[in-house]
């Protein structure tokens, strides 16, 4: 599973030499996955936020708030994300942007998963710090 930092770091090289990005379904499908889990939890509804977890991220949570996943999610307070604005797919990577968030994202056997949220753009040397990561 790519850390976060990782991610970031594959996404700019592969932007760098590749002319071309994912198709229309792949973003599509990742930016689905990032707004719907944008959207569960401005509802409130930290269950289905955690079920679009990517399992590693899900179990970092649990174990650093030595708690199931739905409370410790809650008490991250994420920043509330607002619409998007840009998505960018490469391999079983994404990171998507919105007014108030950077989300990654990597692709499983069951559809994309949130593998870090609330992160902020740092320094090149390292590109994003996150709230919620996985391992």
């Amino acid at each position: 599973m790519p850390t976060p930092l990782r991610a970031a770091a594959v996404l700019v090289v592969a932007a760098s030499l590749s002319g071309c990005g994912a198709s229309a379904a792949r973003e599509d499908g990742a930016s689905s996955a990032g707004r719907r889990f944008a959207a569960a939890l401005a509802a409130g509804d930290y269950r289905a936020a955690c079920e679009l977890l990517a399992p590693e991220t899900r179990d970092e949570v649990e174990e650093d708030a030595k708690g199931p996943c739905g409370p410790a999610l809650r008490e991250l307070g994420l920043p509330p994300s607002g619409p998007a604005r840009g998505i960018d797919v490469y391999g079983n990577d994404a990171l998507l942007r919105t007014a108030g968030d950077t989300v990654f994202l990597a692709q499983f056997d069951d559809g994309w998963k949130v593998t870090a949220a609330g992160c902020v753009a740092q320094s090149t040397d390292e590109p994003y710090r996150c709230s919620l990561k996985g391992g």
